[in-house]
């Protein structure tokens, strides 16, 4: 298993849209789910979350379809803790 698939596996998808959906756009994550946890593109929980992180000012509108970090960001704990590397 790679470490993107370990991730999607095994993280909240909030926590996943905040720490790439800076610097990806949508159709990049929606791929990524789609390789590793299609039902949570299928149910429509992947674009209800990264919906939601903009209303609560986690992402906010970049340039172009690219989502950048909002005033609210704030790493997720997987990140912080280096758990899948550095």
């Amino acid at each position: 298993m790679n470490t993107i698939e370990h991730i999607v596996k095994n993280e909240p998808i909030a926590d996943i849209v905040t720490a790439f959906g800076v610097g990806l756009g949508y159709p990049s994550l929606d791929r990524m789910f789609s390789k590793y946890s299609f039902e949570v593109i299928a149910n429509g929980e992947l674009l209800r979350t990264y919906t939601q992180l903009f209303n609560e000012g986690v992402l906010a509108n970049g340039e172009g379809p690219v989502a950048v970090k909002g005033p609210n960001w704030k790493a997720p704990p997987f990140v912080i803790e280096k758990r899948y590397g550095e």
